[in-house]
């Protein structure tokens, strides 16, 4: 039991402490493509360092939301690695607070809040920003939900180490219809959620702005929250992308010290296999017109639905 409870532990410390290297290593390797030299991987640790250290300053026309926000969004980010498999695909003590389904949501919680922090200060770049985001999550949060529902059609079972079990073990369930089209689905996603979608930019340009925008007040200890929050938001999905749906392999079965360094390195491998798989992906796209988002998460939503066509067949 306390084996478990520190396994627990565990998993939570994984995804808060690799989230900003994830995040560094891609950024890194955007820049090695564009032949520049580019920011060290560690960079983020030392931006979250001087921003933690740096006074807060508050918008007057600021509520509760303004403050509160960051913490909902930073402690949901906490929640989640709970319930899905990050280094062990056996569930944990807390792995039973909920489903697959149910870690959705409370991604969603923190990605609302964080909506709301953009409009509460009434200044005219959060509600840019957050007006452009529910515009994607239109389309993206119902394709989402989609994919999480075809993956349970799949495995007869809401809870994502079932899933795991199944990929890893059966290579007729693996390479099925319906579980490529899902891999499908929740790839188009990722680009999405986590900004990489073709009309994302970081150019702090009011026509480009669309995450940027929402957190544009934000400052000092309240700005690293967030910026944390959402390195792990990235790295909580390409977990359950990796472990769930795409390579279920690799991951710790019995617990014991030498298993868990080992999926540790399977971790760092395979996020580095995403991370130039999105850096890719990201280079080689031309930039669309934000009316365009609809285009490619169309694609995603009808990759959804056929998966679970093919699934009922």
């Amino acid at each position: 039991m306390v084996q478990d409870i520190i396994l627990q532990v565990g998993q939570v410390l994984t995804v808060l402490l690799l989230s900003p290297l994830l995040h560094g290593f891609i950024v890194k390797m955007e820049e090695k493509v564009q032949r520049g030299q580019g920011p060290s991987i560690f960079q983020p640790y030392r931006d979250l360092w001087k921003l933690f250290h740096k006074t807060q300053l508050v918008p007057e026309s600021a509520t509760w939301v303004f403050f509160w926000a960051p913490v909902v969004a930073f402690v949901a980010m906490m929640i989640v690695p709970m319930l899905i498999p990050v280094l062990t695909n056996f569930p944990l003590p807390l792995s039973d607070m909920g489903d697959i389904l149910g870690g959705g949501l409370i991604l969603t919680l923190g990605s609302f809040f964080i909506l709301l922090a953009g409009l509460d200060t009434g200044q005219p770049f959060g509600g840019l920003g957050s007006s452009r985001a529910v515009m994607l999550g239109i389309l993206a949060e119902p394709t989402l939900i989609l994919v999480f529902v075809g993956i349970t059609f799949l495995d007869h079972s809401m809870l994502p180490f079932v899933a795991n079990h199944l990929l890893a073990q059966n290579p007729v369930a693996y390479w099925s219809p319906a579980h490529i089209f899902l891999i499908l689905a929740f790839f188009i996603l990722l680009t999405v959620e986590t900004d990489r979608l073709p009309i994302h930019s970081t150019i702090p340009y009011e026509i480009y702005m669309i995450d940027e925008a929402r957190i544009l007040e934000y400052s000092g200890p309240l700005l690293a929250l967030l910026k944390w929050a959402s390195w792990m938001k990235q790295f909580i999905l390409y977990t359950i992308f990796l472990n769930v749906f795409f390579l279920p392999w690799g991951l710790s079965t019995s617990g014991t010290p030498g298993s868990i360094v080992l999926a540790l390195l399977v971790i760092l491998a395979k996020y580095g296999f995403i991370g130039l798989l999105m850096v890719g992906v990201d280079t080689m796209q031309s930039r669309l017109r934000f009316y365009r988002y609809q285009e490619p998460l169309a694609l995603s939503f009808l990759f959804a639905v056929l998966a679970i066509v093919a699934d009922q067949l």
